[in-house]
């Protein structure tokens, strides 16, 4: 379902957007460290949407169609 790939790919674009404006004010090491943090998280969720999308990996078991196997009794 790629639907949700482009959703989360969307959603993470949005916080980019919003956090953009603030993270060239950080001053202290502590702020240094948590958008550093966020950043690599950031890259962490695209990338893996992105290799979702491009059939790199399996989606998630809650993603995945359930393909019907009728048994022989």
């Amino acid at each position: 379902m790629r639907h949700y790939a482009i959703l989360r790919l969307l959603l993470a674009g949005f916080f980019l957007y919003i956090a953009w404006p603030v993270i060239p004010e950080v001053v202290t090491q502590e702020a240094i460290l948590f958008w550093g943090l966020w950043l690599g998280f950031f890259l962490l969720v695209v990338g893996a949407n992105f290799a979702t999308l491009l059939q790199m990996t399996e989606p998630p078991v809650m993603e995945q169609e359930r393909e019907r196997v009728q048994e022989r009794a």
